[in-house]
């Protein structure tokens, strides 16, 4: 772990993520993957362990922050607090918007930091294993996570289809540049800036930021939110209220750790498997709905815990865990770092200032939270069309400044346009994103484990550990064909 004198240049990055993610998930509208994409250029010039404590810190905040507008505004700051929203509003209308709120920062709080022991104490030993796999066992690893994107598409066949579209728009995009094997430049069109690939911050700041500002600037009358429906005088939750929560807090807390393990799933989904599982436990599930101080709890432990699950794959493996995760694999790659197995043996004090962050950085949200909740809530009646041509300047200046070339703005603009076409469409993004993030990786992989087998892939079905990968593999994907059949049958 990291000292005191080690952490202590780190808080007032800390506070400010946290202070800023904050803000950004209580706007609805804005996401963390936007502001996380938008910060990394900037943290090109800081030190590394200052930088990802920085990027961390946004990712914890941006997740608790819809809380706030969920409960107050019965809007949801971030797609996560749609579940939120179902108990957490109900509470408010009833009188008990402060309860509501205490039992949302608390859970939020004790559902972060139990994830954040689990990255602490797994991580490490996830790492040490890794190392022993072959490049034939990390092949067919990459390849089952990124079947987790397709599994998890909306349900329906139109749902599966435009979840396999996107992801396979990102393995496309991802094949322009050097072969791993041969070093062959290929699917360049000419271009000489497309020898090595696109660059990945532009690609991801053109997806969420840039066509989120375009289509805020083409709203002409943007909605707007509704005035406070209750005020917050206390936000106190007694510590007997805590000790008869505390089953369903380690359930809905261990719960989202292990989804936000599982590539692709993502936070929405984790609080939904909560809140559902608590509902089933539940003496008055008839009350779930109708605020349930239990659904509430679920779901925002579960919520939390998903962050520090996906820490775990991306730390240990280099595997995202969510469309967050990919950029902040690229904020790695950005500051010469490469995650997975050797990250912990080449540059161990870096991953620890990253993981006791990420625990500081949740003591920090549930002390800003307790104290700036009634004034938070307010900026969910911000008019997005007036951030939005901040956004676009920052989003030219970071994309420019990653190679300081005009060819990665014109990439960031064309995958802005490409965003709309997604958004208008309805077409999941995170295949897009873990497809064009995860395919170098399963591609290096195979072209290894081929060049040390002569070109033989039996090693593939020979291991036990990459053939458990195929089947489960192949088991998601038979499952999610079913699924979607039989929903396009009903």
């Amino acid at each position: 772990m990291s000292s005191l004198s080690d952490l202590l240049p780190l808080t007032p990055w800390i506070v400010l993520g946290v202070s800023a993610g904050m803000l950004v998930g209580a706007v609805p509208g804005l996401t963390g993957a936007m502001v996380i994409a938008l910060v990394v250029p900037l943290t090109f010039s800081m030190e590394e362990s200052s930088a990802l404590a920085l990027l961390v810190s946004l990712y914890t905040g941006s997740v608790s922050g819809g809380l706030i507008s969920a409960t107050l505004l019965k809007i949801p700051g971030t797609p996560a607090a749609m579940i939120t929203l179902l108990d957490a509003h109900p509470m408010t209308e009833a009188g008990r918007p402060g309860r509501a709120l205490g039992l949302g920062i608390g859970a939020s709080f004790i559902g972060g930091m139990l994830s954040g022991l689990a990255l602490l104490f797994l991580a490490g030993p996830l790492a040490e294993w890794s190392v022993k796999l072959s490049k034939f066992d990390l092949f067919a690893l990459t390849a089952m996570a990124m079947v987790f994107i397709i599994s998890v598409a909306e349900p329906g066949r139109i749902g599966l289809g435009k979840g396999l579209i996107s992801g396979a728009l990102g393995c496309l995009v991802a094949l322009p540049g050097p072969h791993p094997a041969t070093g062959e430049v290929r699917y360049t069109f000419g271009l000489a800036e497309l020898n090595d690939g696109f660059n990945l911050l532009p690609v991801l700041i053109g997806l969420f930021a840039l066509s989120q500002a375009f289509l805020d600037l083409a709203t002409r009358s943007p909605a707007k939110a509704n005035p406070l429906s209750a005020k917050v005088d206390r936000v106190r939750v007694s510590l007997k209220d805590w000790i008869a929560q505390l089953g369903n807090l380690i359930r809905s807390s261990a719960i989202g750790t292990f989804i936000g393990i599982l590539p692709g799933i993502g936070a929405n989904i984790g609080s939904t498997i909560a809140y559902g599982v608590a509902r089933h436990s539940s003496k008055e599930p008839e009350e779930f709905g109708k605020g349930s101080e239990e659904g509430l709890v679920a779901s925002e432990s579960a919520n939390n815990a998903t962050v520090g699950g996906a820490l775990i794959p991306l730390i240990s493996l280099g595997i995202p865990g969510s469309v967050v995760d990919a950029i902040l694999l690229g904020a790695f790659i950005l500051h010469g770092l490469q995650p997975g197995p050797l990250l912990f043996q080449n540059h161990p004090g870096t991953v620890y200032s990253l993981i006791t962050a990420y625990l500081v950085s949740n003591v920090v949200m549930v002390i800003l939270m307790l104290s700036s909740a009634r004034w938070i809530a307010k900026l969910a009646g911000i008019n997005r069309q007036r951030l939005a041509p901040c956004i676009l300047v920052c989003s030219v200046v970071g994309a420019y400044c990653i190679g300081n070339r005009m060819f990665d703005v014109w990439v960031m603009v064309a995958f802005g346009l490409l965003g709309i076409l997604l958004l208008k469409g309805r077409v999941p993004m995170a295949p897009f994103v873990i497809g064009f993030v995860l395919t170098p990786i399963a591609e290096k992989n195979l072209a290894g484990g081929l060049m040390k087998s002569g070109g033989s892939y039996a090693p593939l079905f020979q291991s036990p550990f990459s053939v458990i990968c195929l089947v489960a593999a192949s088991i998601l994907l038979f499952f999610s064909l079913r699924n979607a059949k039989s929903s396009n049958i009903g």
